[in-house]
């Protein structure tokens, strides 16, 4: 266990000496995908719930997600552009999950001219991401987590592919309902490039913790993302939620994300910014039994408001 431990912090300070500016490619990986890590500020990678929309977030926390979960998602993103993405969960003995999953980016039609703004009609752009994942428990409260991806872009007649790798660990105690993550995501590369200039994949390590306080229906978590780069002020590192959890079926989330407030302010052009209400999130989940549905609203393009539903059925 120690020498996980160590290899870990080995790739973490690596990674982060590497580590470049944040201009990078396949930037749809960048967008929540469960509905509950969405409502809690757009990124959490540390509830425990019965819930395979987490696994974009932690590929650990499948550990915690029924045997033959099919799961749905969906979220409406900039005018015109919308995502999608499916996912099966299986469990192979006590300690080890695997599942899979596929993710789709469509942006539309957008309009192609020429450099003397001659009118060329239109072409498409879209992304896909496949991804197989593998959980095991390590320990009795510490579970790790790996998925492997494969990446593709096309943008008109033009493609690009890439593969990457997600790492997570989390600890989780069950009697004190305290839960610490540690996630490295889109580890790798591209193998194709769309000319020759081969660009990065967005590279994220987070860190976080989610607690719920003794006595109260309120579970609280705070999520450190990008911590390969130093570059910024260190709270727009950081994601705040707060869940709060009506009985076993039922939750209303929200959450704030200081750097989505940050990168998307606008000017009115007198001098005045504002956020617009990016970086505040909401959401809220019924979980039964064998069927959970959870939906989120939160700001992730400056045109628009996103919506992100999840639907998770175990067979």
């Amino acid at each position: 266990m120690k020498r996980v431990i160590l290899l870990i912090a080995v790739v973490v300070v690596a990674m982060a000496t590497k580590a470049q500016e944040s201009q990078t490619v396949y930037n749809f990986l960048r967008l929540p995908v469960s509905a509950h890590a969405a409502a809690l500020g757009g990124e959490n990678i540390t509830i425990i719930e019965d819930d395979p929309s987490l696994m974009w977030s932690n590929p650990a926390l499948i550990s915690s997600v029924s045997d033959k979960s099919i799961n749905l998602n969906f979220m409406t993103y900039m005018q015109g552009a919308v995502t999608a993405s499916a996912s099966f969960t299986k469990i192979a003995n006590d300690r080890a999950t695997w599942a899979a999953s596929a993710q789709y980016m469509d942006y539309g039609s957008i309009k192609q001219t020429s450099a003397d703004n001659e009118d060329l009609g239109t072409f498409s752009a879209r992304e896909i991401s496949v991804a197989g994942y593998f959980a095991y428990t390590l320990l009795d409260r510490l579970a790790g987590g790996v998925a492997a991806k494969f990446i593709t872009s096309y943008i008109g007649s033009y493609n690009s592919m890439a593969v990457g790798v997600d790492l997570g660990l989390n600890y989780y105690n069950e009697n004190s309902e305290l839960s610490a993550s540690l996630v490295m995501k889109n580890l790798g590369g591209q193998v194709k490039a769309f000319d020759d200039d081969f660009e990065a994949i967005p590279l994220d390590i987070q860190l976080g913790v989610s607690k719920r306080l003794k006595g109260a229906p309120f579970r609280v978590s705070a999520t450190l993302v990008d911590l390969n780069h130093w570059n910024y002020k260190f709270f727009n590192h950081l994601v705040l939620g707060v869940d709060c959890l009506l009985g076993d079926q039922f939750y209303i989330a929200g959450g704030y994300s200081f750097r989505r407030a940050y990168e998307m302010k606008v000017s009115d052009g007198e001098g005045n910014e504002s956020s617009h209400g990016a970086g505040l999130t909401l959401g809220a989940g019924l979980q039964l039994q064998r069927f959970k549905v959870n939906l989120a609203y939160g700001k992730y393009h400056v045109s628009s408001s996103s919506i992100i539903a999840n639907l998770s059925f175990a067979l």
